[in-house]
């Protein structure tokens, strides 16, 4: 059962530490961060749409965070890291084929795939 998560930049600063370590990867962007955290609290994502799971909510970080850069490098790690500890955190596991999770972030960052397309993926993920 996921439970509703709401994150913050203070957390996705923690999941950086974790994911990158001792790397001296310094954000350059707050705002990017700052949006990421605003896009996967939105309760109304379409008009037909209310309420968003986990997915669409874990999409939202990872788009944002692959299409705005908010690190200098390493967007890509640290967006499947918010992914996969947001699901966690809220409930939900994941277990992606192997290498299925870069190529979905490869995909959102180079293409026009949409969030809906990341969280419908994400969904056919869940264990």
């Amino acid at each position: 059962m996921s439970k509703l998560l709401h994150v913050d930049v203070s957390w996705l600063l923690d999941v950086q530490d974790i994911a990158l370590g001792h790397d001296d990867v310094s954000v350059t962007d707050y705002s990017a961060l700052v949006a990421a955290v605003a896009r996967h609290k939105t309760r109304m994502p379409t008009l037909a749409a209310s309420n968003p799971d986990a997915a669409w909510r874990a999409a939202a970080l990872m788009h944002t965070i692959v299409r705005l850069e908010p690190l200098p490098h390493r967007n890509s790690l640290f967006a499947a890291f918010v992914t996969s500890q947001y699901l966690d955190q809220s409930g939900e596991g994941i277990d992606p084929p192997y290498g299925a999770l870069s190529e979905l972030i490869r995909k959102a960052r180079e293409t026009r795939l949409s969030i809906y397309d990341i969280a419908d993926t994400l969904r056919s993920w869940r264990i």
